[in-house]
């Protein structure tokens, strides 16, 4: 190994390990952040735990295994095969998981009287359950076949009579499955389908937000001007996941297309910091573009890391009143600042 080659993978490994650090810290405290506030236990931030879920994953399981096999260890075939199956089960979940999301805003503006009434826990807890279910079936196809073993068979300098590989996502996941099936069936349909409800979204709200006031007690412009600003910030998330994910998908349709063409090794790092990388971000996203998940961040910091009571010993009287205002404000959460 070169000089210039050992250099740029020392680089990639430390920057590995800060994005899965970064990605495990900041998912586990959205998970943390919705299971201490009430305002934020409502059927859009509960697809937001699934997909704060799939990039815990990402930073505890995926990266380590991202940065042993970027050292070029020997496993069995199928063993370096499964490792990259739970990249892409992952992946898939948290696309579904964004589809999902944009399917939830768009009910919420385009029928909000009868909304709650529509989507129901349960039924968010469903679309859960199936994003994932669909996210395993469509990650672990390369299981049951459609993978390099035959490829590499045939040429039998690149693999042993015991199976073993040099452990790289490309000696095992076949280029057809990732750019035909993967990408042109699982990855960029969806993320045509989301470009276009947050398009029909932000059409929706600008249209409310033009309507005269009537002389009912409620202004909707205010809902749907705080629906904008969330809907502003999950379209950031999306925007964010799209850059993050489609220069990978670039260079694996240029692996099959151009086969020839030699990928600079240090472009193939960038793609995949990329795509790890984005699991860091979304908690950044939230923190400083959603005031319920900020609140809830500061209250976990002062109270959880530096120990500080947020009520203090003279209010604890009143703690009954506050529980009665807290589940009031709760139940009024949908007119809260996002």
């Amino acid at each position: 190994m070169s000089p210039g080659l050992a250099q740029t993978k020392a680089l990639y490994i430390g920057m590995e390990v800060a994005i899965a650090v970064s990605s495990v810290i900041g998912n586990v405290m959205v998970v943390w952040a919705v299971r201490i506030n009430r305002a934020l236990r409502d059927t859009t931030f509960c697809f937001i735990v699934s997909l704060a879920l799939a990039d815990i994953a990402v930073g505890a399981l995926v990266i380590p295994l991202a940065i042993t096999i970027s050292i070029g260890l020997q496993t069995h075939f199928y063993s370096c095969l499964m490792v990259a199956c739970t990249v892409l089960v992952l992946t898939q979940s948290s696309i579904l998981a964004l589809l999902a999301i944009a399917i939830d805003r768009y009910l919420r503006v385009k029928i909000p009287m009868s909304y709650k009434r529509v989507v129901t826990p349960r039924r968010a807890g469903t679309a859960v359950l199936l994003c994932w279910v669909v996210s395993i079936v469509v990650g672990l196809t390369p299981m049951l076949g459609w993978n390099n073993l035959q490829h590499l068979r045939d040429n039998g300098s690149m693999i042993t009579d015991d199976l073993l590989v040099t452990c790289e996502f490309e000696t095992v996941i076949s280029m057809d499955y990732m750019v035909y099936f993967n990408f042109f069936g699982w990855v960029l349909p969806p993320l045509l389908l989301m470009l276009a409800i947050y398009i029909e979204i932000f059409y929706m709200i600008h249209k409310q937000l033009n309507k005269k006031v009537s002389a009912s007690h409620t202004d909707p412009r205010r809902y749907f001007g705080k629906e904008l600003k969330l809907a502003k910030s999950l379209a950031l998330v999306l925007f964010l996941f799209a850059i993050s994910w489609l220069p990978l998908h670039i260079l694996n349709c240029i692996t099959l297309f151009l086969p020839t063409y030699d990928k600079p090794m240090y472009l193939i790092y960038i793609a995949i910091i990329l795509t790890h990388g984005n699991s860091a971000v979304n908690p950044i996203v939230y923190a400083f573009r959603i005031k319920k998940f900020r609140t809830a961040f500061r209250k976990i910091w002062k109270q959880y890391v530096l120990c500080q009571d947020p009520i203090g010993q003279f209010h604890q009287r009143g703690s009954r009143r506050r529980q009665s205002h807290e589940r009031r404000l709760g139940q009024n959460d949908d007119d809260d600042d996002v």
